[in-house]
């Protein structure tokens, strides 16, 4: 396709970007612990289910890239979260963008082509297979062996980043603004980042990650098969492992229930660069990319056998209690306003690791749990304000709950501090609540 996008960058269209209304954020809550009414075996109306997105395949290039023996190559090495990594680089290319007038990108475009630069693109896919790296991580990793390729150009550095992606199978367009290249990264049908303008380019959203300009002139030539960027975490990303502080929580109620946790620093970099987003204008759909990614092997081996020990035995409804009690107390409820002057949800590992979090956070948190070491499905419920979960027991538990698909779901909510299983927090209004589903 070298000649096809050579042609076709010399024709570019003036676009305007489009601005997202930014979603208002959770409100802090206040909650009431001195409720002492009996449970009510009582359903619960509900609004609306939200089903949680099928993690896709990840794209591939549109034909196999065959290695190539080049006696004139050489490894260009950076490091990636704590890894060392190198790839493959023509030693006999300066790769260079004196500007970025349409000839000179065609040109540099069709020199990227050339096989020689297989290798480059093999080591690149070899290097996301190996780290298990979601479309994140992966478009960070091009990043730096970009950078390492080409030096201080950044225009050639962004350039040879779109083309690695674009190679390795995703959905990106090229601009021009102000003299500087401007990468444009197509997500997934339907989803929107928070707080990032994107380009309507023939009904798809492209977000210029690194610019903020509200016009510029972007090459539309299509690859066939492309695939947006999905950002859905998945499995554990292979970093390397930089482990923190362990840290004391101690459950209030239960004080035989404690646990001495840590994770991988190199994990929560990682999280810190990770962007909001949504699914079909919904906002409860941003919770379940957080609650579906696991919690890091370095998390449960601090924190799932020492839950594990003082549920042993028991019933699933003390089982439940334990734990929600755990989360609900061991904790430091801030409201993120006053942490990070925003809002900003945690993946599982965040919580544990930083020192305060709010309800959606310990919603997330307890739903995870439940589900790795009690084996049992749960849900989140968004209430106006409010983030809460529930758990579909598999023997009889009184309390509040929702019917989803049949299914009897019990709220368990860990920002009412030291409520029970089956308690709603008060004032939650259940009309208009979401049951947010997730993977189990």
């Amino acid at each position: 396709y070298a000649d096809f996008l050579a042609e076709a960058w010399k024709s570019f269209r003036t676009m305007p970007a489009i601005s997202k209304p930014k979603e208002k954020p959770v409100p802090p809550v206040k909650y009431d612990n001195n409720q002492v009414k009996p449970l009510k075996n009582r359903p619960l109306p509900y609004d609306t289910v939200i089903a949680p997105a099928a993690i896709p395949e990840q794209p591939k290039p549109v034909a196999p890239v065959p290695e190539v023996v080049q006696p004139d190559e050489s490894k260009k090495s950076f490091t990636f979260y704590g890894i060392s990594c190198s790839v493959s680089y023509p030693s006999d290319n300066n790769f260079i963008l004196s500007d970025v007038a349409q000839k000179s990108l065609s040109k540099a475009w069709k020199n990227l082509s050339d096989s020689k630069f297989n290798n480059l693109i093999n080591d690149c896919l070899k290097a996301r297979k190996d780290m298990n790296l979601c479309d994140w991580a992966y478009l960070q990793f091009l990043d730096k062996a970009a950078k390492a390729c080409t030096g201080n150009d950044n225009n050639a550095a962004l350039l040879l980043k779109d083309f690695l992606f674009c190679q390795s199978g995703y959905e990106t367009r090229l601009g021009v603004c102000d003299g500087h290249l401007v990468m444009l990264v197509a997500t997934s049908r339907g989803v929107d980042i928070y707080d990032h303008k994107y380009f309507d380019i023939d009904g798809i959203h492209f977000y210029p990650l690194d610019c903020k300009a509200d016009n510029m002139d972007i090459c539309v030539a299509e690859f066939p098969c492309e695939k947006g960027l999905s950002l859905i975490v998945g499995d554990e990303q292979h970093f390397a492992s930089e482990i923190t502080q362990k840290r004391h929580l101690l459950s209030q109620r239960y004080q035989n229930v404690s646990a001495q946790v840590q994770t991988n620093k190199e994990l929560i970099d990682f999280y810190n660069t990770y962007p909001q987003s949504q699914k079909g204008g919904d906002f409860g759909t941003r919770w379940q990319y957080y609650a579906n990614t696991p919690l890091s092997e370095t998390a449960q081996e601090g924190l799932y056998p020492a839950l594990k020990s003082s549920i042993n035995g028991m019933n699933q409804s003390d089982a439940a209690n334990i734990i929600l009690n755990f989360v609900q107390t061991s904790l430091v409820y801030k409201y993120d306003e006053e942490v990070w002057g925003y809002d900003r949800p945690f993946f599982p590992d965040e919580t544990l690791y930083y020192p305060y979090c709010d309800c959606e956070d310990r919603a997330i948190l307890f739903s995870r749990i439940v589900r790795d070491i009690m084996h049992l499905e749960v849900i989140l419920i968004y209430y106006p304000n409010h983030l809460a979960s529930a758990v579909n027991f598999t023997e009889e538990v009184s309390g509040d709950y929702l019917l989803v698909n049949g299914k009897k779901y019990v709220v368990c909510d860990p920002t009412f501090i030291g409520a029970p299983v089956g308690r709603t927090m008060t004032g939650m209004d259940n009309v208009t609540a979401k049951a947010i589903l997730l993977d189990f």
